[in-house]
């Protein structure tokens, strides 16, 4: 209740309250954008633009409920962004595995298989996918951030598994033939 008070505020113009609103959602800010661009220095080149995007554009916002649907557009949008700038990036997987030691995890190595095989995704999958299991986003939630119909959403769900399931098959293959 009191996110949705200091929402109204900002609405009105007040930096104060702004500032705690992204103070509370900070981390969800940076991890979303860490999820498109994978690392550091670009996730926070996003976090500072979509600050400042949602900071001058604030006014516009017309329902405070929908504050962080909103800002999670304007994320994601910051990140296609940084990503179309920097001609992509180099993936997360080798970024962890160059600072791992010799032996590593199952576990780690299967989720590194899994970011790797999210990050071949197609940007609306990928999009999809992640606030669909990482953010535990609703259907209808999904539909409102990327601005397409709930149909679509479930399409873009359904083929994006259906991806993620053959990559993962064919990974699978390589390690019983390499």
């Amino acid at each position: 209740m009191e996110s949705h008070r200091l929402v109204k505020k900002a609405i009105k113009g007040n930096k104060s309250a702004f500032e705690k609103l992204v103070q509370q959602h900070y981390e969800r800010i940076y991890r979303t954008a860490y999820l498109y661009v994978h690392n550091e220095e670009d996730a926070l080149d996003v976090v500072q633009e979509a600050t400042y995007q949602a900071f001058t554009s604030i006014h516009s916002l017309k329902n405070p409920e929908y504050f962080m649907t909103w800002l999670t557009r304007i994320v994601i949008r910051c990140s296609g962004h940084v990503l179309k700038r920097k001609g992509n990036v180099v993936p997360l997987s080798d970024e962890i595995l160059s600072n791992l030691p010799g032996q590593v995890n199952p576990y780690i190595e299967e989720s590194l298989l899994l970011i790797d095989a999210i990050q071949q995704l197609r940007e609306n999958y990928r999009t999809v996918i992640i606030l669909f299991y990482y953010y535990d986003y609703s259907i209808k939630t999904i539909s409102s951030v990327m601005e397409i119909p709930e149909n679509t959403v479930k399409t873009y769900l359904s083929r994006g598994k259906a991806e993620l399931k053959k990559s993962y098959e064919n990974e699978e293959e390589d390690k019983c033939h390499g």
